[in-house]
């Protein structure tokens, strides 16, 4: 079944990431959580640097993302912020350093050296089919995309360097619709 052989593929290469992930996170003194706590702040949107984003976004509890995030904000990694229309509202953004960090670790030295083994061909198509694959295990789980703002259904491109959310009805700006959003719906 050609399932289970992606399946083995997959799990081989979760493997090896896990591994050089908790070998590079020692660096840093960190756990992997917490560097993929960093780097899914680094990379969405302000809809989505709240704990309760990240909760969803990890598949984690509240209890260890609530601690995760302690440890960040203590190391000078993380700070919090209050909504300014919204005070009840938290969002979580990465410091300078957490950014010079992420810089070195993601994605991974040995993963880099893996894929510069690779043409630019072949490495379009890989990613073509990761997103597809992706793609069809959230919606075969009817699970949240968190995908990128300018893929998004909701989004609509007014001109230049402005956008506009439909369903926040918001306006976006071209940076922001290159970052992860927890609102994401693909285009159908």
């Amino acid at each position: 079944m050609a399932s289970t052989k992606i399946y083995d593929f997959i799990e081989r290469i979760a493997e090896l990431q896990r591994a050089d992930s908790r070998r590079c996170t020692a660096e840093f003194g960190l756990q992997p959580v917490q560097l993929e706590v960093l780097h899914y702040l680094s990379i969405c949107n302000q809809f989505s640097d709240t704990a309760k984003a990240l909760t969803e976004y990890l598949g984690q509890t509240k209890g260890t993302v609530s601690q995760t995030l302690k440890v960040l904000e203590n190391k000078g990694y993380l700070r919090k912020v209050a909504d300014i229309k919204d005070g009840r509202i938290t969002h979580l953004q990465v410091t300078d350093s957490a950014r010079q960090l992420l810089h070195q670790a993601i994605p991974s030295p040995l993963f880099n050296a893996a894929c510069e083994r690779l043409s630019d061909k072949k490495n379009a198509q890989i990613e073509s089919s990761l997103r597809e694959l992706l793609q069809a295990l959230l919606g075969s789980n009817n699970m949240q995309t968190f995908g990128v703002c300018h893929s998004c259904r909701y989004n609509t491109h007014k001109g230049g360097s402005e956008y506009y959310c439909e369903l926040l009805k918001l306006p976006l700006h071209e940076t922001e619709v290159q970052l992860i959003c927890k609102e994401h719906q693909l285009n159908r």
